[in-house]
């Protein structure tokens, strides 16, 4: 059972099979939001989805980045990420068209950042999301 469907701007449906979220600071005891810190992040949270899914591809999705104070600090200006870690497990029909249908599914694991821990769904989700290339990014496999 999926837990929800996204249409892509390509046309093609996804479903999201599993979902990890958490919080894009929880647990910062020193410092402030800023580009090394949320660099280390991102790239920490794309590594974490690698090494629990060694078998799919993993695909990025860039966070925008906001600077609400431009006054430097000790690591440069505020840069703050979206609140919200996300990584999820999409699933979707086998690219290759030779493939039988029935037998074989694609899949893709994506990592995304998002302003509230709502599950994505439909047209609704986020541009960014929508905008996957499943067909370069996902990998066939037999069910």
């Amino acid at each position: 059972m999926s837990l929800s469907h996204i249409a892509l701007s390509s046309g093609r449906s996804i479903e999201l099979t599993e979902l990890r979220m958490s919080s894009t600071y929880g647990g910062m005891l020193e410092g402030y939001p800023c580009k090394p810190i949320n660099d280390m992040k991102v790239t920490g949270l794309r590594r974490k989805a690698e090494q629990e899914f060694p078998s799919l591809p993993v695909h990025l999705v860039p966070p925008s980045r906001e600077y609400p104070d431009q006054t430097p600090g000790a690591f440069g200006p505020v840069e703050v990420l979206p609140p919200v870690a996300c990584t999820g497990l999409f699933r979707s029909t086998a690219v290759a068209p030779e493939l039988d249908p029935v037998l074989h599914r694609s899949a893709l694991v994506v990592v995304w950042f998002q302003p509230v821990a709502d599950v994505p769904s439909g047209e609704d989700a986020d541009p960014a999301l929508r905008s996957i290339r499943w067909d370069e990014l996902s990998q066939d496999d037999e069910l």
